[in-house]
């Protein structure tokens, strides 16, 4: 059994988000005000509680979070929805929770009513504990005291792991020490005046760079909504400027926590910033397009795999397009192998397998199971640098990681049409092909490139060195 990491730990203001959606044809009689006839209402954590339930279901370790709640019915129905997901570490809450309300026609917010709020209490014996076992720390401040009234546990935290700091107007400034602030554009404008070109880029990195030395940060990674992010770091001229994959266009509601999230996994995981800032990128525009924080989906299906679950972050994203490409009537194919040194055979097989149906989910051997098949020094790339080039590829759509020898147990829970090998051999010969056939699936062989192989490439690399001393 894999032991357990060290949970990623989210400090913040819990809120209560409620989305009123309707239709809104007519004005009122008694004012030029529209009357929105009510279809639905739906609830969702809000503030640092939809951080740390997006970073639930994503960072692939626990995820603790610490906040202030009461004994209001907005507070009760908070703990409700995220008890199945994370762990929760309380402070008292002085009053209600905040709640706020936004009322929507045909998806467009047309006003916003805020109530409640209250004041976070003295952290205990429990808060200093999740703080002092996490592998990094998210603050989601939203200016609501709970970061304030932590404020020297997490300086102390900052000198021992990486803190990504997601700071809000009203809110102070980060500790000395955090690996990344992750201020958008309109909030950093009017902590920095640029005079000049105040939407440029290179205002932005200038903002970012000043903001970076005045909070003593190591990075500040300005978001640009649709346009991506900007990194700068304190007295750098060569700020990274990370463009959005796609101009994504939904409700952006929730986008910087998906941002910061994603950052702070990514950072957990021993991620640089620069590695950080383009993940939560890519992953904010999915998230847009997606429908941002009111998409239902996402609070339907984030139960559905633990914190512990044996695979990695794609696993999820995996099921979620297995189930969509199946639920619209195509096909869906999948291919596994340990892809150490992804070299032409391999693009040329993933192609191939591409072509055979709506999607590809490739299937991945995880570092020990590699080791356990191919000896000892394998893998030469470990499993986050083998999922990150596959999934680059256009050709491929997800990349799942598997634990044991055969990826079967994967295969019963993606359930694919087709199941795609290469080589010279029968497909009914494949381990495989008998679990594909429990639910009607295919196991195919495709023809592979000779010559080209992870352990010839290995061969001909650590002979590089010894060529000049070979020849005759």
């Amino acid at each position: 059994m894999t032991a357990q990491r060290p949970p990623l730990v989210v400090v913040g203001d819990a809120l209560l988000d409620q989305d009123i959606d309707g239709d809104a044809t007519r004005l009122a009689p008694d004012a030029p005000a529209p009357v929105v006839d009510v279809v639905s209402e739906h609830s969702r954590p809000g503030g640092a509680a939809l951080a740390a339930a997006l970073a639930a279901r994503a960072a692939g370790r626990e995820v603790v979070l610490v906040t202030a709640l009461g004994d209001d019915p907005a507070s009760e129905t908070v703990r409700a929805m995220l008890a199945p997901r994370l762990r929760l570490v309380e402070l008292p809450l002085d009053g209600t929770l905040a709640v706020k309300t936004r009322v929507r026609a045909a998806g467009r917010p047309l006003v916003r009513m805020d109530r409640g709020g209250g004041t976070p209490g003295r952290p205990g014996a429990a808060v200093r504990a999740a703080l002092g076992e996490a592998r990094a720390v998210l603050v989601a401040d939203y200016g609501r005291g709970t970061a304030a009234a932590v404020r020297q546990q997490l300086a102390d935290a900052a000198r021992r792991v990486p803190v990504v700091w997601d700071p809000h107007p009203r809110g102070g400034a980060p500790v000395p020490g955090v690996r990344l602030a992750t201020p958008n554009s309109t909030e950093a404008r009017p902590l920095i005046t640029v005079e000049d070109a105040d939407e440029s880029l290179r205002a932005h990195a200038l903002r970012g760079s000043r903001l970076a030395e005045r909070w003593r940060a190591a990075a500040v990674a300005v978001t640009l909504g649709e346009r991506g992010a900007i990194l700068a770091r304190a007295g750098s001229d060569s700020p990274l400027y990370v463009p959005a994959p796609q101009r994504a266009q939904g409700d952006p509601c929730g986008a910087g926590d998906c941002f910061a999230a994603t950052a702070a996994a990514v950072l957990a995981d021993g991620g640089l910033p620069e590695e950080a800032v383009v993940r939560a990128v890519a992953e904010a525009a999915d998230f847009v397009a997606a429908g941002g924080a009111g998409n239902r989906d996402l609070w339907d299906t984030a139960d559905r795999t633990p914190p512990h679950a044996g695979h990695e972050r794609h696993l999820t994203d995996a099921h979620a397009l297995a189930q969509s490409v199946r639920a619209r009537g195509g096909t869906v194919v999948a291919t596994g192998g340990c892809f150490d040194l992804l070299h032409a055979g391999h693009v040329g097989l993933l192609q191939n397998a591409r072509r055979t149906g709506d999607c590809l989910i490739v299937c991945v051997n995880s570092d020990a199971c590699v080791r356990r098949l191919k000896g000892p020094g394998r893998p030469i790339n470990p499993v986050a640098d083998r999922v990150r080039v596959l999934a680059g590829l256009g050709c491929v759509d997800a990349v799942a990681v598997f634990d044991e020898d055969t990826p079967e147990a994967l295969l019963r829970q993606l359930r694919p049409h087709i199941w795609v090998k290469g080589g010279d051999y029968s497909a009914d010969a494949l381990p495989e092909a008998a679990a594909l056939r429990e639910w009607g699936g295919q196991a195919i062989v495709l023809p592979y490139l000779d010559g080209r192989s992870t352990t010839e490439l290995a061969r001909r690399a650590a002979l590089a060195p010894l060529a000049p001393r070979l020849r005759p």
